[in-house]
């Protein structure tokens, strides 16, 4: 509400100035202070990477323009930054002995030995306004007991909140509650499995209704598991005839029920709240990274492993059941509203914003497809020559973003045209997708951690 004084003589004015600026005041103390935003878990509300328009989030930025704040953090993680309560958290692990750092591109033979040095499980907790640290907290040391691919991490799940509790997920090690203050609530061990080719971990827990969900696939026993986020007491847990995953679980509040959808290289299942298996769908790529995300009352799912021919993407309706899978042939039935054969991404999760579904592709493509029919928009456009993307996009004020591992932000014009508006160079190598804050955007590097925001 814009309050200011009224046309007439000066006296007659300034009473009606002041009269509406009393109401004006009455009004914001009776509102009371606009309420934070929180970008609670992997790429925010609905897991979307949308944000609200705000002509004061930042379009435009560098190493030195339109910093807030930047502050170095120790260690490894991919892990995605979360805000709440006036507080950014990050995961990472540092260890005593030297680490091999990972460099930009695709590696075909990323696999490495466990590590002989002593590792450190950390949580830090900075300040949203200031960046300094406002605690660090160590949740578990030793020798790790497994290995990880080159360009994964020992911390590259995102924490998940739900304004009280901070969850916090180390695959091959335990899950942890804490509150905002770094106290440690309830934590519980998660003993280490076998992934394929040791590879290591990365899919993130989800929290609905009370209840953390937790996908463990791995080359031992994959399950699904929903744990209480009040104590971490069990409720239910149901094995799963997947090998290892990396892909973060969706929960799918759809008009017929509320679900968890699992992306897996053997099947794409989904369960009700207690564990029952509803649906499934075969036909993914032979590595399952991306995550799942809904919108015009459909669910997108997507994997494309570079080395692979068949690279899907589906649509799916709601108030499916049993085996949706499509027959030899099709591109849609019943419960498959379209489908690609080639659309997927390897690691960067899509993006639905206003009508178009956007894929970033990892060796620097995007394509756009109308959302509700999947009729082409655009093809493959080239984004920059010899730049790589594991981080997925994000979306506001009418504008895609793509953030590249050598660390700098496409600007990208949202719509039917592919434009390329602005390029934000920070010149540090990063994989972590950000997080978007009111006015401001988070971003991680393998240094340090930016707060991002219009001076």
């Amino acid at each position: 509400m814009t309050c200011w004084a009224t046309d007439g003589d000066w006296m007659r004015g300034a009473v009606a100035g002041m009269t509406r600026a009393l109401l004006c005041a009455a009004l914001v103390l009776a509102a009371g202070p606009a309420p934070a935003q929180e970008w609670a878990q992997f790429r925010g509300p609905g897991a979307a990477g949308v944000a609200a328009d705000n002509p004061a989030l930042p379009e435009r930025w560098s190493a030195t323009e339109n910093v807030a704040w930047r502050t170095p953090l120790p260690g490894l993680g991919w892990s995605s930054p979360i805000v709440a309560g006036g507080l950014v958290f990050l995961t990472t692990v540092v260890s005593d002995g030297e680490v091999e750092t990972p460099e930009s591109g695709w590696y075909r033979f990323g696999e490495r030995d466990a590590p002989d040095d002593v590792h450190h499980w950390l949580i830090y907790a900075l300040d949203l306004e200031t960046g300094e640290v406002r605690w660090r907290r160590e949740l578990h040391s030793g020798v790790p007991a497994s290995s990880h691919h080159m360009k994964n991490t020992f911390a590259s799940e995102t924490p998940v909140t739900d304004g009280e509790r901070l969850y916090v997920l180390f695959g091959n090690v335990g899950l942890y509650a804490l509150g905002f203050d770094g106290t440690l609530l309830w934590s519980r061990e998660l003993p280490p499995a076998e992934t394929r080719n040791g590879w290591g971990t990365a899919s993130s827990p989800v929290l609905h209704d009370g209840r953390l969900y937790l996908v463990v696939d791995n080359e031992e026993q994959s399950y699904i598991a929903a744990l209480s986020a009040e104590t971490g007491a069990e409720v239910w847990r149901t094995d799963r005839d997947e090998g290892s995953n990396w892909s973060t679980p969706y929960v799918w509040e759809n008009a017929e029920r509320t679900e968890i959808v699992t992306t897996g290289t053997d099947r794409v299942r989904s369960y009700d709240l207690d564990g029952r298996p509803l649906w499934e769908l075969a036909g993914m790529s032979t590595i399952v990274i991306p995550t799942p995300v809904a919108a015009h009352g459909l669910l997108y799912l997507e994997s494309g492993y570079i080395a692979d021919f068949f690279r899907p993407v589906y649509a799916i309706r709601p108030g499916a059941s049993g085996d949706i899978s499509l027959a030899e042939g099709e591109t849609a039935n019943r419960y498959v509203a379209w489908s690609l054969e080639q659309g997927g991404s390897y690691h960067p999760s899509p993006l639905v914003y206003g009508d178009h579904y956007y894929t970033l592709l990892d060796r620097g493509l995007m394509t756009c497809h109308d959302a509700r029919t999947g009729a082409e928009v655009y093809g493959r456009q080239r984004i920059d020559v010899g730049q790589a993307f594991t981080a997925s996009p994000w979306a506001y004020n009418g504008k895609v973003f793509a953030l590249s591992e050598q660390g700098t932000t496409y600007v990208i014009e949202a719509g039917p045209q592919f434009r390329i508006l602005a390029e934000n160079p920070l010149d540090e190598f990063t994989m972590a997708t950000p997080a978007i804050l009111d006015d401001s955007l988070i971003i991680r590097t393998a240094e340090a951690v930016y707060r991002i925001a219009e001076r």
